[in-house]
């Protein structure tokens, strides 16, 4: 008895001290601390690392506290995620940017069809469920959580299947922004290839604008521009996924196609950034930028909140089998786009 009271008491007191935590590491998270140095090695350090470390903080606070505000978590880093990829558009130049991105933008479209026929075939092999294979193809093929999201609206997904699927992606999408950038300068990639290859091989949105801008400024931009780009393939995915589960049922929930409005907003940005009449550059310029720095920070924030949210009870629940599904796709989807960008110059 004495024990059990003990332990309950222990379990309240860190839950107490978690939601407490979580709010001032958030804050934390929100600072721009490179604003506070002019010294350069530092400043490349910080936008070098700050991405990454604030993935471990949230990962490392989740396996601890667990996961204190999960609903205000989950919509915090939606929207913020969100509002960071609008901002990130005040600093690039459209024209430069369709230009440099052309090819990465082909190469989207053959690889997103390709990983979702690869995976279909593989969760089949596998014998997963259909629906979550069909998830976590999709969240492969795409953009990670907002393709699965969409996705599983649209099939009228079960809440278990969901968390699945969501629980996968998550993790590798925590694993790529650490070995990334790494791994690009191991092989020497330039900021162009690796903003291509982060843009088509990782996830998320998240973790593509935060390896890349661990990697530079010119990766960032591309690397934002191609997977804002696959993102626009959820809308077509939604449909052919409401043709294609027309006639199963046993979902969940009304389904609704789910359209990333945010995409139309970082062009507008991007627009409004290239076409600012010369007059005015004076005034509109430092804003600009003071956006692009705005935005930045909150992805670190997006990062922190996208680690508290995946507990050891989301990765147990993901299961082996999903998890070698997502992580060959994974593979397939890493090596096969590294090596058409390093050999054929894409």
């Amino acid at each position: 008895m004495t024990t059990n009271s003990s332990t309950a008491g222990s379990t309240d007191l860190r839950q107490s001290v978690g939601k407490w935590l979580y709010w001032v590491l958030l804050v934390l998270m929100l600072i721009p601390f490179k604003l506070f140095t002019t010294d350069e090695s530092t400043i490349q350090a910080l936008e070098r690392f700050s991405a990454p470390v604030a993935l471990f903080i949230g990962l490392a606070f989740a396996f601890i506290f667990g996961i204190p505000h999960p609903k205000f978590n989950k919509k915090f880093s939606k929207l913020l995620l969100q509002a960071s990829v609008v901002g990130l558009g005040f600093g690039m130049n459209l024209q430069k940017s369709l230009q440099s991105g052309a090819d990465g933008m082909i190469f989207t479209i053959v690889s997103v069809i390709g990983v979702m026929v690869v995976g279909i075939l593989l969760g089949k092999y596998m014998k997963i469920d259909g629906r979550t294979s069909y998830l976590i193809s999709s969240g492969t093929a795409i953009c990670g959580g907002s393709a699965i999201a969409a996705v599983g609206g649209v099939m009228k997904a079960k809440e278990n299947e969901m968390a699945v699927s969501l629980g996968v992606i998550f993790i590798l999408n925590a694993i790529a922004l650490f070995i990334f950038p790494p791994l690009g300068r191991m092989l020497d990639l330039s900021q162009a290839q690796f903003g291509t290859w982060a843009a088509i091989a990782i996830h998320d949105t998240s973790s593509v604008v935060g390896a890349g801008a661990a990697y530079g400024t010119e990766a960032c931009e591309l690397a934002t521009l191609i997977k804002c780009t696959r993102a626009l393939w959820i809308i077509p995915l939604a449909f052919f996924t409401m043709w294609y589960y027309r006639d199963q049922k046993g979902g969940e929930g009304k389904a609704k196609v789910s359209i990333p409005w945010f995409i139309l907003l970082f062009v507008v940005a991007m627009v409004i950034n290239t076409y600012t009449p010369a007059s005015i550059e004076g005034v509109m310029l430092p804003i600009y930028k003071g956006l692009v720095v705005a935005a930045k920070q909150c992805l670190v924030a997006v990062l922190f909140a996208i680690g508290a949210s995946l507990s050891l009870k989301v990765i147990r629940q993901v299961g082996v089998r999903p998890l070698v599904q997502a992580l060959t796709l994974w593979m397939f989807i890493g090596a096969g786009s590294l090596f058409v960008i390093m050999y054929f110059g894409v």
